[in-house]
């Protein structure tokens, strides 16, 4: 695998939803509503992306304690053009076609809801719902209205992600015949006091724990990479550090896939600092292997050599933002004028292997 060649097909599939400035962009452009509560998810990172996308003329903030009012107003500066404590008479009163939506799980499906009954495409934080079933409905309603909706599972357009769909599809490694991934993250914010009180902490609220937060990302990657479904799904869940949390924090899972292949996923807060992330996929002609920690990595095996591309997977791999892409990926995506990163039905097919993993441990 050539090293220009990764970084010139990585680039230009990261540039379709990259924020440059263009006049055009910020003629055709559309107010968004950030729909949140106390506690809601990575909102300054919301927040961020909000003020960098051209597409954005305005936001405004539903907020029934505002709570994250000041933080808005602080990044957001003059693009936030309004706060309100009701979710319905923001919709009802600023019409936005866009919503972004950070709510704790349980509450979420409501919101979303919500919002598309106000003919709001929306993007949602994950898992956004604490049973499948629940997020099935608003799938359906969203599919009902031709509206889009979408979980924030941003890792999706990394161009390491990209690259390696890519080759796949292609060919490259032939056949697949197993997945082997694991994502660790440190245990520090276990045995915070405030994050034990947070509905983080709280299956009932939360739907589960490292695997609802972060191994959720992998599972969808999983079959977003290889093209193939998760079709059964079994695992063991605990509190292995013992910390005072009502979810786990340590999954081992296997997996089948509908090609017939095999997989495996680890899904831990076991370190004491930083990540520890891999994703592997065998294939009958050889491997690829992504991890996607603070030097993005795609390393691929086959006619008896190994090649690698190290940290900076694009020109400046260090520029790629996350949220900002997909956030901009899903508004130009309800703006017409590009597929959506993720769909509603693409969300529910993780959601259903998500939860069925923790169904099916409790059946034994």
């Amino acid at each position: 695998m050539d090293r220009r060649g990764f970084i010139g097909i990585g680039a230009a599939a990261v540039g379709v939803f990259a924020s440059s400035l263009s006049a055009e962009s910020q003629e055709q452009g559309m107010k968004v509503a950030v729909l949140t509560q106390t506690g809601g998810a990575h909102l300054s990172l919301y927040f961020q992306s909000l003020k960098k996308i051209p597409e954005v003329t305005s936001v405004v903030l539903g907020d029934p304690d505002e709570a994250n009012a000041a933080e808005a107003k602080e990044i957001l500066g003059d693009k936030l053009a309004g706060v309100y404590r009701s979710h319905e008479e923001l919709l009802k009163k600023e019409r936005p076609p866009f919503a972004l939506v950070s709510m704790e799980a349980k509450w979420a499906p409501g919101t979303i809801r919500l919002a598309l009954e106000h003919d709001c495409h929306v993007l949602a934080e994950k898992p956004a719902c604490v049973r499948a079933e629940d997020f099935e409905y608003v799938v359906k309603l969203a599919e009902q209205k031709k509206l889009n909706l979408m979980l924030a599972l941003a890792n999706r357009l990394n161009p390491e992600i990209l690259e390696a769909k890519r080759l796949i599809e292609a060919g490259d490694i032939g056949k697949i015949y197993g997945v082997e991934m694991h994502l660790i993250q440190d245990q520090t914010r276990l045995g915070s006091p405030d994050y034990q009180k947070s509905w983080f902490a709280d299956r009932k609220r939360a739907g589960g724990g490292h695997l609802t937060w972060l191994g959720i990302h992998w599972l969808d990657l999983s079959m977003y990479i290889t093209g193939s479904d998760i079709v059964d799904s079994a695992g063991f869940t605990t509190n292995i550090g013992g910390e005072n949390i009502n979810i786990e924090d340590s999954a081992a899972v296997a997996l089948r896939y509908s090609n017939g292949a095999l997989g495996t996923l680890t899904s831990g807060y076991y370190l004491d600092k930083g990540y520890h992330t891999r994703l592997r996929i065998w294939g009958s002609k050889g491997w690829l292997s992504i991890d996607t920690g603070e030097k993005p990595t795609l390393r691929v095996y086959r006619n008896g050599i190994t090649k690698s591309v190290e940290g900076d997977v694009t020109a400046d791999r260090g520029s790629h933002d996350a949220y900002t892409a997909f956030v901009r990926a899903g508004i130009l995506a309800s703006l017409g004028k590009a597929p959506p990163p993720i769909t509603g039905p693409e969300c529910l097919r993780v959601l259903r292997v998500l939860y069925n993993i923790y169904h099916n441990e409790k059946k034994g």
